[in-house]
Formats: C-alpha cells, sequence, structure tokens
C-alpha cells in the first residue's frame, strides 16, 4: 500500500511533524487537498512537493508540451472524466495506459479510470497548471461534443434515410437543426476556429463515422469529432447559415455568412461536395482586417519592398504575383492595392470570389451563369475608364491576351498565376501562346511567394545547429538559430502566425532579351539571380537567421532543385 503525501514528505525531511500537524488541521476545516494548503501555507512550493513525490516513489514527471497526443488515445476516456479525476491520458501500450496526473496518489481516481478503459494504469506526474492548459487543449471542444450528443440522444433523434433515388437522402426535422445542441456545437467549432486563427474547417462523412479537422497555419489538424449521428444536424446547420439548401445533397453548392466578434469581422465562404458517404462540408475563413495588410507588413526583406515600390510608381505595366494554392497571393494584390488606392484613381477589379472588400475601389465577383468571366469582365473593365484593374487569375490565353494588351495600353494590371517561381510565370504565360515580345513589352515585375509558419515568440528559444548545417549553409560557427519550445499560446506546436517569402523579378533589358529569344525558366531564373534578384530559398534562409522561422520549416516549404 503506497504512503500518504504527508508520510513522504516526512520520510524525505521536507517537513517538520509540526508542519504536517498544522496543514491537516488546515485541510481539516476548509476540504483542500493536502498539497494545496501546503503550498497556501508557504511551507513548500508545487515543485519540491512534485519532485519528492517523484523521487519517493519512483514515478516520472512528464513534459506534454512538445506531445502530440492522438484522438485515439484522449477518447479513451470522456472530457467529464477527465476533467472530475484531474488526468489526461499520454499513451497507450498494449494493456497498458500511461496517465498523467496532478496526484498520483489518487488511488481512487486511477480506478476510475482502470474500470473505464479495462487497462492497468501506469501513472506519471504532471504539475496542475500545465494539466489545466492540456485539459483544455485537448478536451476544450470535446466537452461540448460530449454535451451536445447527450442532449441529441435525449431527444431520441432519428433520422429518415431517403430511396437512393431521392435528393435528399437523409432527411430531418428543421426543430432539430435550430435546437440549442446543434447551434451550441456549430458555434463553439466557430469560435475554435476564431480564436486558433484557422483559414478552413473541413467536416467530413466516413462510413461509421465524421471527421472535423481545422487549417491552422496552412496544416491540417484533427479537433474532436461527435458521432456520426450528429453529421446531417451539423451539416444541415452549416448549409442555413450560408443560405444553401439543405434538401440537395447531391450537388455541389456554395455559399456564405459572416461572423462578428467585437470589432473583427470575419467572412465565411461555405463549400459542399457530395461524396459516396455524405455531404463533404469545408468553411473558408476570411479575416477581413487581413485586408488591411500594407506591403510592409507582409514580411518584404527591406530591398525587395523597396523594389516593389518602385514598379508600382509606374503608371502601367503588367504585374504578376505567382505561387500554389494557398501561398498569399490574393493577400499581397490587396496589400498592392491598398498602397496604390487614392482618390485620383479608378481601380476596378474581377474576382473569383472577391474575398475581401476594400473602400474606394469597385469590386465584381465573376458570375459564369450570368456570363461575367474573367474574360469578359476584363473587356467590360476596359470601357469603365480604369487606371488600374486586378484580375483575379489569368487562367487561359483570352484572359492573358486581354491583359498584357490592357498593360501595353496604358493601364496597371495585376493578377495571380498558379507556376512554382517567378521566373516559370513568364514561361507559362508564353506556352499559353502569348508572343514573347508582347510578354517582354507588358511585365514589369513577377513577385514568386510561399508562407512560412513564424516562430512563437512566447516560446522562441536559441539554440546552436548541428555542423553539417553550418557547412551546408554556409553559417559561422557561433550563430544561433531558433525554435518554439511549444506552449498554451501556441497550442504546443512551437509556431504561431504565417509570414512570406518571397522572389522579386524585375524587368529588365537582359531579360527581355533571353525571353524573345524563348530561353528556358532556369536560363531566366540564373540571369534574374546575377541581376540582383533574391531567390525564395535565400530568402527563407534569412528569415532563419533573424529568428523569424526555423531551418526545417524553411526546407519544407521551399524547396530548390
Amino acid at each position: 500500500m503506497r504512503k500518504r503525501l504527508g508520510e513522504l514528505l516526512l520520510d524525505a525531511k521536507k517537513l517538520t511533524e509540526k508542519d504536517l500537524l498544522r496543514a491537516l488541521t488546515e485541510q481539516k476545516q476548509y476540504g483542500d487537498k493536502l498539497g494545496k494548503v501546503i503550498v497556501k501555507l508557504g511551507m513548500l512550493s508545487e515543485k519540491e512537493i512534485i519532485d519528492t513525490v517523484s523521487k519517493q516513489l519512483n514515478i516520472p514527471i512528464v513534459d506534454i508540451g512538445d506531445m502530440e497526443i492522438s484522438e485515439e488515445v484522449i477518447s479513451l476516456i470522456t472530457a467529464d472524466m477527465a476533467k472530475n479525476c484531474m488526468v489526461i491520458p499520454v499513451m497507450r501500450r498494449h494493456n497498458v495506459l500511461k496517465l498523467a496526473m496532478v496526484d498520483p496518489l489518487d488511488i481512487g481516481a486511477m480506478d476510475t479510470v482502470a474500470r473505464h478503459v479495462m487497462m492497468e494504469i501506469d501513472p506519471l506526474i504532471l504539475p496542475e497548471g500545465e494539466l489545466r492548459q492540456a485539459l483544455e487543449r485537448y478536451y476544450g471542444l470535446k466537452t461540448i461534443v460530449e454535451e451536445t450528443l447527450d442532449r441529441i440522444r435525449e431527444q431520441d433523434l432519428t433520422l429518415e434515410q431517403g430511396d437512393k433515388d431521392d435528393e435528399a437522402e437523409g432527411r430531418i426535422s428543421f426543430d432539430v437543426i435550430e435546437e440549442e445542441p446543434v447551434v451550441r456545437f456549430v458555434n463553439s467549432l466557430l469560435a475554435q476556429a476564431l480564436a486558433d486563427s484557422a483559414s478552413d474547417i473541413h467536416v467530413e462523412p466516413a462510413k461509421n463515422t465524421m471527421r472535423v479537422r481545422m487549417r491552422v497555419d496552412g496544416r491540417l489538424r484533427d479537433v474532436p469529432s461527435p458521432d456520426k449521428k450528429m453529421f446531417l444536424p451539423i451539416v444541415s446547420r452549416i448549409k442555413i447559415l450560408a443560405g444553401i439548401d439543405i434538401a440537395k445533397t447531391r450537388t455541389p453548392q456554395d455559399g456564405r455568412f459572416n461572423i462578428r466578434e467585437s470589432s473583427r469581422e470575419v467572412g465565411v465562404r461555405v463549400s459542399t461536395f457530395p461524396t459516396i458517404h455524405g455531404e463533404k462540408v469545408v468553411l473558408r475563413l476570411l479575416d477581413k482586417s487581413t485586408a488591411l495588410y500594407g506591403i510592409d507588413n507582409l514580411g518584404f526583406l527591406k530591398d525587395d519592398k523597396e523594389k516593389i515600390k518602385s514598379v508600382l510608381k509606374r503608371p502601367y505595366g503588367f504585374i504578376l504575383s505567382t505561387g500554389p494554392t494557398g501561398s498569399g497571393k490574393s493577400t499581397t494584390l490587396y496589400a498592392i492595392l491598398n498602397f496604390i488606392n487614392s482618390v485620383e484613381k479608378n481601380i476596378i477589379t474581377i474576382e473569383d470570389p472577391v474575398e475581401y472588400t476594400l473602400d474606394g475601389l469597385a469590386q465584381a465577383q465573376v458570375n459564369p451563369r450570368a456570363g461575367l468571366t474573367f474574360e469578359t469582365g476584363l473587356r467590360s473593365i476596359l470601357r469603365q475608364d480604369p487606371d488600374v484593374i486586378m484580375v483575379g487569375e489569368i487562367r487561359d490565353r483570352e484572359t492573358a491576351n486581354i491583359a498584357i494588351h490592357s498593360a501595353l495600353t496604358g493601364h496597371l494590371v495585376l493578377s495571380t498565376l498558379h507556376t512554382n517561381d517567378a521566373a516559370s510565370a513568364i514561361t507559362r504565360l508564353v506556352e499559353m501562346g502569348i508572343e514573347p515580345f508582347l510578354v517582354t513589352s507588358s511585365v514589369t515585375c513577377v513577385i514568386g511567394q510561399r508562407l512560412l509558419r513564424k516562430i512563437c515568440p512566447e516560446c522562441k528559444e536559441a539554440y546552436y545547429p548541428a555542423p553539417s548545417v553550418h557547412k551546408t549553409f554556409q553559417i559561422r560557427e557561433d550563430v544561433l538559430l531558433y525554435r518554439g519550445k511549444g506552449c498554451p499560446a501556441c497550442k504546443y506546436k512551437g509556431f504561431r502566425g504565417r509570414t512570406g517569402v518571397y522572389e522579386v523579378l524585375v524587368m529588365d533589358d537582359e531579360l527581355r532579351e533571353l525571353i524573345n529569344s524563348k530561353a528556358p525558366g532556369e536560363i531566366l531564373k540564373k540571369k534574374a539571380r546575377e541581376k540582383g534578384m533574391r531567390a525564395m530559398l535565400d530568402d527563407a534562409v534569412m528569415k532563419v537567421l533573424f529568428g523569424t522561422t526555423t531551418l526545417e520549416e524553411a526546407l519544407t516549404v521551399v524547396q530548390e532543385d
């Protein structure tokens, strides 16, 4: 039989019998745990008590800050049980569950969990503050899920399955969709997404389960997911918010709604897609304050920033932002529009969709049903006396041709292309069928870009990299690099927020000559670097040296041949 805490502290000579008696008297009067009373009376710190218990009982102290506990392990016990027993499951090995606990002497808590999971318990010690943070991290939304599911079970909810030919494959009462449990779950999901600065929420069906994920800083991660029984009510609630027809489940649909949180406004674009197990729903969150970003806020280094501002002083030309989906191209164009926006300029955009609204601009959204495409929209814009035109994306030869001729006739044109780097944007235009001389006459600047996760400032730490890193990147041996340890502020990821990495290609006579001779992209890139263009990988390494991001993140996101 294990000794009690008081006995352990006496054996370790951390307390006198007189001190223990005083603490026990106080405990009896107020009903707190003995350890809390001892700390409250100033006899020992929490760390001293934990260290003593760990040493006396040979129970390890666990640091879960850098851990990513799987959803499978977390789901072994309910949120209520975890919070009531002050425990969190950490790892499962065969029939043994490693259980982090504030009080490893709490036999009752261990027995409760052991009976529930039907496994042997291997206790670990975790300070109370860290355990509470872990409970919020892993069980915050899960509590809502469990409460909501309980309420739905209480209502004895049944879904009426339609025939396979029926458009409404799963019908559900509107009253159920508007019930407080379903509304509360969706609201909580949105609130967590806002708190975590998520860019997307995925609600996905499987055969017998459902999955909820969020994309934070470019990475998808699981969040506690409810029972499949809740899937239809949740999806229907989201569709109602977005103004989407809930009866149609076999056709992709799009909708949108807004969230207001104090002074913050977030637009939510909703997309549904029919799968064999039901509708997959993706919500894209667009924080409208992002539209207020300027060129100075995006992560451009000083010389690249000056190059862009210099190009923008010209009243005409074609400026392209290029990179894969999700690399921040639209944000870059909005920042440029903010920089040049003035009462003296007539700025018109054609976008698909309009992600952010800016004062002083005329913004239009592509609507193929009404005959408004990038091509037709661009032709109409030219009859509106524009000074600046922004085209959301160059998708085909016709749009590229009109954009280039617009730039050649005295307009400043901004757009995006999906290519891997700045030089490839030039060759892509030529491959689309645009004559090289038209490209060289119109294109003034191409910005290649990616997004890197930033090290969390709350848990940032310095370290000396391995000798191989110094050699590979020609870094002095005394140079420190940085990383994030993981903390509550960054949800123990070590990263919080993102910044851009760029390469800025500014057209000059030597590049024009190469393009007119139809030189391949690699030759253009080599010449641009000789002329002073910093490649994206070099830009990323600079941000590593500045302590903005980690070397691993830079190498993962920016890859060069």
